[in-house]
C-alpha cells in the first residue's frame, strides 16, 4: 500500500451572489492560481468541486454550506491558508473566501468521485483497465467493487474532457485513505478524481 504525508481537507467558508457554472473546475483553478501562483507549479494539492443548488442554464447559486476546500498535505497547510479573506473570480462571478476549517480524512468503506479521467478515457474498456491498473498499484485489493456510475465531461480550455463518474466500494481503511490521499486519474487541480466517502459509509 502505497504511503503519503497525512492530507487534510482545508475547508474555506465562501459566500456570493452571483450564480457560478456547475462546471467550474477549470476556472476555479485560474482563480486560485491567480491569488496563490504556488497552485500552478507542480503540487500534489486537489481542489474539490464547489457544491451548491442548482438554477438552470448549468449554473448554481452558492448556499450556506457551499465550501471551497483544498485536499492538502498537513505538512502544508500555511501556503494554502492565505487564500482567506481574498475574493476570487471564477468564471466571472465573485466569490468571498472566509476562514477555513481543516478537517481529517475519514476512512470509509464506500467512496465516490463524481469525475475521473485518464488518458483515452474516450474509450470505457481502457478507462476501465487504467483505473484497474492504479488502484493495483495504490495496492488496493481485488475486492474492491468498482462501479462506473455514469459518463461525465469537464471543459477545460475550450475542450470538452470526457470522464466518469465513479464509486468505489469494499474498502478497508487504510484502502480508502491511500485513495483519498492520492487518488485516481489525472487533473486533480481540476477537481476530478478526488473521492470522498459515499453514503457516509465509515469503518471502524
Amino acid at each position: 500500500m502505497i504511503t503519503a504525508d497525512p492530507f487534510v481537507d482545508l475547508s474555506f467558508y465562501i459566500s456570493g451572489t452571483q450564480p457560478l457554472w456547475s462546471d467550474h473546475g477549470y476556472s476555479l483553478y485560474g482563480a486560485i492560481s491567480r491569488v496563490l501562483p504556488q497552485a500552478h507549479q507542480p503540487n500534489e494539492i486537489g481542489i474539490l468541486p464547489i457544491s451548491g443548488q442548482l438554477v438552470g442554464d448549468r449554473k448554481m447559486q452558492l448556499t450556506k454550506s457551499s465550501r471551497l476546500t483544498l485536499r492538502v498535505a498537513s505538512t502544508d497547510i500555511a501556503s494554502w491558508i492565505g487564500l482567506a479573506g481574498k475574493t476570487l473570480e471564477i468564471g466571472g462571478a465573485k466569490v468571498q473566501v472566509g476562514v477555513p476549517e481543516i478537517r481529517r480524512l475519514v476512512p470509509a468503506t464506500a467512496l465516490r468521485s463524481r469525475l475521473v479521467t485518464t488518458k483515452n478515457c474516450q474509450d470505457q474498456t481502457r478507462f476501465e483497465g487504467e483505473l484497474n491498473r492504479q488502484l493495483k498499484a495504490l495496492g488496493a485489493s481485488e475486492e474492491v467493487i468498482v462501479t462506473i456510475v455514469k459518463r461525465r465531461t469537464v471543459r477545460i480550455h475550450d475542450k470538452e474532457v470526457v470522464g466518469y463518474e465513479i464509486v468505489l466500494e469494499g474498502l478497508s481503511a487504510e484502502e480508502s485513505i491511500a485513495i483519498q490521499t492520492i487518488g485516481l486519474g489525472g487533473r486533480r487541480h481540476m477537481g476530478c478524481g478526488i473521492f470522498v466517502p459515499h453514503q457516509r459509509a465509515e469503518v471502524k
